[in-house]
């Protein structure tokens, strides 16, 4: 009986600290997107390229099915599946001529510590006008220097 008190005692400490340091990871995240929108607002593609994994990593937008039948009809050699590369966002972002900017709606965050989903809508805006919008994923990794976005995947709704 008293091996069962000092298990259940033990949980319920634990539980405040794990509730703790969760929200700590979530607050970090929360860092990471506020630097990833305003590096974009700041078209400086330095600071964004710094929140991604170096090496590797995945960038992938899927267009659905009414914007791919309209990019099909411009173009019948278009892909719905379009991958690409965070270096080219970063270097898109650098040298944009017109302000740009990504609005996030609905941010949802889920992570163990080690790693970590973060989930929205969004709206990407060039001069003040929405050029496309839809929902995006990304898969971060808490690093030695802090969370880093490992992968990404967004739709392109119409």
């Amino acid at each position: 009986m008293r091996t069962l008190l000092a298990i259940i005692l033990a949980a319920c400490l634990a539980a405040p600290a794990h509730a703790a340091a969760a929200d700590t990871d979530t607050d970090a995240i929360r860092q990471v997107v506020h630097q990833f929108q305003s590096a974009i607002v700041a078209r400086d593609g330095k600071t964004l390229g710094s929140l991604f994994v170096q090496d590797g990593g995945s960038w992938l937008s899927v267009l659905d099915d009414a914007a791919y039948a309209d990019a099909k009809a411009r173009n019948p050699a278009a892909k719905k599946l379009m991958p690409s590369t965070w270096q080219k966002f970063a270097d898109f972002v650098q040298h944009s001529a017109k302000p740009i900017e990504e609005r996030f709606y609905d941010v949802r965050i889920d992570t163990n510590g080690a790693v970590a989903s973060v989930w929205f809508d969004f709206d990407f805006l060039v001069d003040g006008k929405v050029t496309n919008r839809g929902s995006e994923t990304w898969q971060l990794v808490r690093a030695d220097d802090g969370w880093k976005i490992q992968a990404m995947l967004y739709s392109v709704d119409r």
